[in-house]
C-alpha cells in the first residue's frame, strides 16, 4: 500500500538499491572515460592580430556559398559551444548545408589587454576579420552574431554597413532592460568603476559565478544529483564533462571592454536610447538597412525574448525576420531539435537573398 508521499518502503528500498548499482557501475567507468574536449571540426587559420585569430572551418566537401559566414561570439565564453560534438555542431550543420563559416576566436586576455575598448573589439578586431575575408572572397560577408557577439555585430553593422552582405543574430539582446531580465536588475546596481579600477581585469571565476546564481538550485545543485542517474552511460557522462568543460573554461574579460559593455548597454540601455559611442562614433541602428534575421530562444534566461525581440522596428532595414525556437540560451544551439532546425532556418533565409 502506498503512503501519503505516493511510496511505501519497498519502492524506496528499490530506488536505494538501484542507485547503489548505478554508483557500483560509475566507479568502474570513470577511469575508463578520457580527456574530454569541444571542437569538433577541422579547422585552418586564415588571420590574425595578437590573440585574435580567424578560423575557416574545414568540412567534408567544398562550400557551395561563395559568400563567407562570419561567427562573432561574446567575449565571456569560449566560441565553441558552436562546435561543440559531432552530433551537435551547429558548425557542421551548417557546413554541410554549404556555408562557409569562420569564426572569430577572442583568446584569453591578459593584464596586456586590461585597456582594449569597445573600439578595438568592433573596429580592430572584427573589422579586421572582415577586411581579410573580404579578400579572400571578393565581396561582402555575412555575419552571425551571438548573445553579446550579437550585440557587436549590431554596432558594427551600424557603423560599417557597406562591407556585410547580410546579418543574423542569434539570443541578442536590444532592450537591456526589460522586468524578466535578472541579470539586468544586477547589473545596473554595479559600481563598475570601482570593480574595473579595483580588479584591473574581470575574473571569469567571478563571472561564472554571477551566472550560476541567477538559478542556484538549477545550477548549483540539481543538474548534479542528475549527474547520478548517467554514471553508467559513458557516452552522457562524456557529453556532460564536455559542457562543464566548456562551462568553466571561460577567459577573463578586458577591463575597460567591460566596463563600457556595463555602462552603455545595461545601465544606460543605449540601443534603446540611441545613446551607445563604438569611440567617437555613435551608432545608430536606422543605419541597419542590410537584410537581418533574428533569432531567439523562448525559455532564455540570460536574453529574455522581449529583450530580442525589442529589435523590431528599431533597425533600418525593409528586410526583417524573427524566428522563435523552444529552448533556452545555450539548448538553442546543442538540442536535438535545434540542430534540425536552426540551421536549417539560417541556410533557406540567406538563400533567398544571396546566390
Amino acid at each position: 500500500m502506498k503512503g501519503p508521499l505516493g511510496f511505501n518502503a519497498d519502492d524506496l528500498m528499490q530506488e536505494t538499491l538501484a542507485m547503489q548499482r548505478k554508483l557500483m557501475e560509475g566507479l568502474k567507468l570513470l577511469p575508463q572515460v578520457e580527456d574530454v574536449d569541444y571542437g569538433a571540426t577541422a579547422r585552418e587559420e586564415v588571420w590574425r592580430d595578437g590573440k585574435v585569430v580567424l578560423y575557416r572551418f574545414v568540412g567534408e566537401n567544398a562550400p557551395v556559398r561563395r559568400t563567407p559566414l562570419l561567427i562573432v561570439y561574446a567575449l565571456v565564453n569560449r566560441p565553441y559551444m558552436v562546435d561543440l560534438q559531432a552530433d551537435r555542431s551547429l558548425v557542421q550543420k551548417l557546413l554541410a548545408l554549404g556555408q562557409d563559416v569562420y569564426v572569430l576566436d577572442w583568446g584569453y586576455p591578459d593584464r596586456s589587454e586590461r585597456y582594449q575598448t569597445l573600439e578595438d573589439y568592433l573596429l580592430r578586431y572584427i573589422d579586421g576579420a572582415v577586411d581579410a575575408l573580404r579578400a579572400r572572397s571578393g565581396g561582402p560577408v555575412d555575419m552571425l552574431g551571438i548573445c553579446q557577439g550579437g550585440v557587436f555585430a549590431l554596432c558594427y553593422a551600424a557603423l560599417r554597413r557597406q562591407k556585410l552582405g547580410n546579418l543574423i543574430t542569434m539570443v541578442t539582446p536590444v532592450d537591456f532592460q526589460t522586468a524578466d531580465n535578472m541579470l539586468s536588475h544586477w547589473a545596473q546596481q554595479v559600481d563598475v568603476d570601482l570593480l574595473v579600477d579595483t580588479l584591473g581585469n574581470i575574473p571569469a571565476d567571478l563571472m561564472n559565478a554571477s551566472y550560476l546564481m541567477l538559478k542556484p538550485f538549477r545550477l548549483n545543485v540539481q543538474k548534479y544529483v542528475g549527474l547520478l542517474d548517467i554514471l553508467d552511460d559513458k557516452a552522457a557522462l562524456e557529453d556532460f564533462l564536455r559542457m562543464e568543460k566548456w562551462i568553466f573554461d571561460s577567459p577573463d574579460l578586458a577591463g575597460e571592454a567591460f566596463r563600457e559593455f556595463i555602462k552603455q548597454f545595461y545601465q544606460g540601455n543605449g540601443l534603446v536610447n540611441g545613446t551607445v559611442h563604438i569611440g567617437e562614433e555613435a551608432v545608430d541602428l536606422a543605419k541597419v538597412t542590410l537584410p537581418v534575421l533574428n533569432i531567439y530562444a523562448e525559455q532564455d534566461h540570460l536574453v529574455p525574448p522581449d529583450a530580442s525581440r525589442a529589435m523590431r522596428g528599431r533597425l533600418g532595414t525593409q528586410d526583417y525576420t524573427e524566428s522563435s525556437f523552444r529552448g533556452g540560451h545555450i539548448g538553442i544551439y546543442v538540442s536535438g531539435r535545434a540542430q534540425r532546425e536552426v540551421p536549417a532556418t539560417i541556410d533557406n533565409w540567406l538563400k533567398e537573398r544571396t546566390p
